[in-house]
């Protein structure tokens, strides 16, 4: 980050600070107001800390107007079109595109690491049967630290990457255990000769009483719905994961933290919710009667996974999962499925309707995301766990980036205080 000669004038009665600007490689410029309080001793306001950048990153940026997702500058477009999920893995996570050695080498490692302590496997047992998988996540991750006592030192560099890489390995078999164990089947162990999405899949559908074979336009699409959900900037899980780390904690804690907090239904939820208004919906012939609702500003309706809070164009994302999902629905079909049925005729009637072009609601990657799995056979409760295994990368790059900037400080935000001022205890008798 380059410090601009010029600064920012900020004046508060008599006094006056000049506070740094800072310019970043790409984005609009930042005003440094770190010596704010110590100099003008006031705090800033900004609920939701959506005009503070809270730290330097150089692993992801977005640039919403221009509908524009970079990782490592690369943008996802074609990350997701050319290349596949544990080649964009190394990239967040080292910074430079892999050489064919070092991506079979990465993929290797990650391979070999999927297995879960044995033991663990009894911790599972231990949640009710009908237990949200995103519980199970958790909790299986939090405890992770109890089973991998070699990997919690941060301090240690290498056992950071130790903890990096057995957390993106194993992270595909606790989801797939967490959804077994939901639905009552035995869990199925990953399985070498298999790439990253398509053991996922084999460990979530296979059964002992029979072969199980991966579809490779599955494999493919699910392949594409990690790659594009791997990293999304400071969002709140990001920053959640961040604010945990900064304190010192260990990484299974942190990426525990971040899996909650993607548990919200304001985060992580929105695929699912947008399956939900399809199935609600029910039938193409109701169409217009949601989408007349949707366009009536007196109605709280709203077309769930259409626009985005970030991107006010388009989201980049969504062109490349649209391309997924006419291949799963061509090859599993839609004829018998409503909920399908709604969705490809709500997707053509939004695309063709004047209102929702002029204020650019287009499908988004939640729309399109949704579709592809729920056609999979996966339950909407699966949907976000399958956001945090993709997740996963994205907040080991961050947290990584993290500790080993030397300005890192325990994250401690300010607040506006509105309560009671200075008063006096009052014996209980006297009150």
């Amino acid at each position: 980050m380059a410090n601009n000669e010029k600064t920012a004038k900020f004046s508060l009665g008599d006094m006056e600070l000049d506070l740094p600007i800072l310019s970043p490689t790409a984005g609009p410029d930042v005003v440094d107001i770190r010596k704010l309080y110590s100099q003008g001793d006031v705090f800033t306001y900004d609920p939701g800390f959506t005009s503070t950048a809270a730290c330097e990153s150089a692993i992801t940026f977005i640039d919403g107007d221009k509908g524009e997702l970079l990782h490592r500058g690369y943008p996802i477009d074609q990350l997701a079109d050319k290349s596949h999920y544990l080649e964009v893995c190394y990239l967040l996570i080292y910074g430079e595109l892999p050489s064919s050695v070092q991506l079979k080498d990465f993929e290797s490692l990650v391979t070999n690491h999927t297995m879960l302590h044995e033991q663990m496997i009894h911790f599972f047992r231990g949640f009710r049967r009908d237990v949200h998988p995103m519980a199970v996540m958790v909790g299986v991750v939090g405890a992770m630290s109890a089973f991998y006592h070699d990997s919690t030192d941060i301090s240690d560099e290498h056992q950071r990457e130790v903890a990096s890489i057995r957390l993106i390995a194993k992270m595909p078999t606790i989801a797939a255990m967490a959804y077994k164990y939901t639905i009552g089947q035995p869990f199925v162990y990953p399985q070498n000769d298999l790439d990253y999405a398509s053991n996922f899949l084999r460990m979530c559908f296979a059964v002992p009483a029979e072969d199980y074979v991966v579809n490779p336009i599955l494999s493919r699409a699910m392949d594409r719905i990690f790659t594009l959900h791997a990293d999304h900037e400071q969002n709140a899980s990001t920053s959640t994961v961040r604010l945990a780390s900064s304190s010192g904690a260990n990484p299974f804690a942190c990426i525990a933290a971040g899996i909650a907090c993607l548990w919200g239904p304001a985060h992580g939820g929105a695929n699912q919710a947008c399956l939900e208004m399809l199935k609600e919906i029910g039938t193409p012939d109701r169409i217009p009667e949601f989408v007349a609702r949707a366009k009536d500003k007196d109605d709280p309706f709203r077309l769930m996974g259409f626009g985005h809070r970030v991107y006010k164009n388009f989201d980049p994302r969504a062109k490349v999962m649209k391309q997924s999902a006419d291949e799963v629905l061509e090859l599993l079909g839609v004829e018998n499925n409503p909920t399908l049925q709604v969705a490809k005729e709500l997707e053509r009637v939004a695309l063709e309707d004047p209102y929702f072009a002029e204020r650019k609601l287009y499908p988004n990657v939640d729309f399109y995301s949704g579709i592809i799995l729920d056609a999979m056979g996966f339950p909407t409760s699966m949907f976000t766990p399958i956001f945090a295994l993709a997740r996963t990368v994205g907040w080991i790059s961050q947290w990584k980036e993290m500790i080993a900037d030397p300005t890192m400080k325990i994250g401690r935000p300010r607040q506006l205080y509105v309560g009671a001022p200075h008063r006096d205890y009052v014996n209980v008798e006297n009150r």
